[in-house]
């Protein structure tokens, strides 16, 4: 509830001594009313270990499970939200995704929504911080009124003519904010901005690492089309070569057929990729924020990529995690809210005051004689104490207590699941370079069975069933290889978006598979 404060420096003349001193009474409680009931807001402990369990050492052996959880090899989190990241993506030193980046920056819809609920943080800030100031309105009309003769100390029997009466007033509303209801809720308010912009960064970050997953995702199918394409037309020379055999009388109708087969079969599931890539696609251009129709990928198979994670990975790095740091401000927010919940137990003192003319006709109404002012019962103020609410002040306490409670498991649960994530990531690098590798020899050793078992059917030795599973063995062990590929760039692009973008090492190199840099 606010009521009115007086403002109008030219009427001091009209306040009496008494006045005067009542006033300047309403003043100085004013201004000892910076005090708050609240809290005083401390970052709950969240320890964190220096490094974590799936880092490879200098030595190349993986950190063991029971290592680095000693007292001093643990620190308290402290959300770093603010440092700089950078552009993060470049560390794959690819052209086009610098620019589908720049792209999904200036015109994705979810981001931009992000910015709006910042936009909206910051004036539900300033609207809370209004209440530190006076309300100043002004007002012009009349009123038509009868007032009873007991009011008038007149018999009961006497009449009093109805009346109107115009008025012209300026008013001012101010709450003095003596137990810091007013410093919470703003408080409250900026803790609430501060989450909305570290959620804007969450989403920002969330976008650069869809961008950039779908990029690798969507070559992986290029790569995945490339090899269908070239078995088609390795099966399509095969069927070539049977049925000339068949002309010649040299096999059964029966090594056509399955030549037929395994060539629409070829054909079908490379289909089945083109599918995929479709929609892939369209996500693509959805995370760019342009239809689908606006927008065509050009085939590019993906070329595998290696990020070189240095080897000394700080575990602070999760300081800068947007999320991390959403968290903590939601404390911060409701650590406010508690103590916004304990100033309703206290007295609330609002200040009152109007200024302006009031006369019987429109005509008299700014004349001098017709000037009026009103303070409040004691100089101007209304100090109200509540007493009794049917304990709706314990419940909302209670509650507010609960709410910071919450907050706190949530904010430690979060730094869990950062750790997580990162750890998710850091162990499918690891075991996928070792599964690559061996990837790689299963790829040699199926191409050259496939070519000694071509050879041997064409001698004779060996029927076109060893071909056909010779080949089949040949494309199974690429698909492979390239999902391989495509799930280590996307493995990369998830340790860097665990880490809170990138590790901002200067020694950090990416190659490609031949090693170009």
């Amino acid at each position: 509830m606010k009521t009115m404060l007086k403002r109008n420096m030219l009427c001091s003349s009209l306040f009496s001594r008494g006045s005067r001193r009542a006033v300047l009474s309403v003043i100085a409680l004013a201004t000892l009313s910076a005090c708050s009931t609240g809290p005083t807001y401390v970052r709950p402990d969240a320890s964190i270990p220096n490094g974590f369990k799936e880092q490879a050492l200098p030595s190349g052996n993986v950190r063991s499970a029971v290592e680095g959880t000693s007292a001093e090899a643990w620190k308290t989190a402290k959300p770093a939200e603010d440092h700089f990241r950078g552009d993060w993506w470049r560390v794959f030193g690819d052209p086009t995704l610098d620019g589908l980046e720049k792209q999904a920056a200036d015109a994705n819809q979810d981001l931009k929504a992000a910015a709006a609920r910042v936009q909206q943080a910051r004036a539900l800030v300033q609207s809370a911080r209004s209440s530190w100031f006076p309300s100043i309105g002004a007002g012009f009309g009349p009123t038509r009124q009868h007032l009873s003769p007991a009011s008038q100390f007149l018999s009961d029997d006497a009449k009093v003519a109805n009346q109107t009466l115009w008025r012209a007033q300026v008013t001012a509303s101010y709450e003095a904010d003596l137990f810091g209801r007013v410093s919470d809720n703003v408080s409250a308010s900026r803790s609430d901005e501060a989450r909305s912009e570290a959620l804007f960064r969450s989403v920002q970050l969330a976008l650069q690492a869809d961008v950039a997953q779908n990029y690798f995702q969507l070559r992986q199918f290029d790569a995945q089309l490339g090899l269908y394409r070239k078995t088609v037309a390795l099966r399509e020379g095969a069927l070539r070569f049977v049925e000339s055999r068949f002309s010649a009388g040299e096999i059964s109708d029966l090594d056509v057929s399955r030549a037929r087969s395994e060539l629409a079969t070829a054909r079908a599931d490379a289909v089945g990729v083109a599918r995929q890539r479709a929609v892939s696609e369209h996500g693509l251009s959805i995370l760019l924020g342009k239809p689908p129709v606006d927008f065509t990928f050009a085939e590019t198979p993906l070329v595998p990529v290696r990020a070189r994670i240095p080897a000394d990975l700080p575990s602070s790095l999760l300081e800068r995690r947007p999320d991390i740091a959403a968290a903590e401000r939601a404390m911060a927010s409701a650590n406010a809210r508690v103590g916004l919940a304990k100033s309703a137990f206290f007295p609330q003192l609002d200040i009152t005051g109007a200024f302006g003319y009031e006369s019987a006709t429109l005509g008299n109404l700014f004349q001098w004689s017709t000037r009026t002012f009103l303070l409040g019962p004691f100089a101007g103020t209304a100090l109200i104490l509540p007493i009794f609410d049917g304990g709706r002040r314990s419940a909302n306490l209670a509650n507010a207590r609960a709410k910071f409670d919450e907050d706190v498991a949530q904010y430690r649960q979060q730094v869990l699941v950062a750790f997580k994530e990162v750890e998710d990531s850091l162990s499918d690098l690891r075991l996928l370079d070792d599964q690559i590798r061996e990837q790689g020899s299963a790829v040699s050793a199926s191409e050259r069975a496939e070519h000694l078992s071509t050879t041997q059917y064409k001698e004779g030795q060996v029927s076109y069933l060893d071909v056909i599973d010779a080949q089949r063995q040949v494309l199974q062990s690429q698909l492979q290889s390239s999902h391989l590929a495509g799930a280590q760039a996307v493995s990369t692009v998830a340790l860097i978006r665990a880490l809170g973008g990138g590790w901002d090492k200067p020694q950090t190199q990416v190659g490609t598979e031949n090693g170009s840099q």
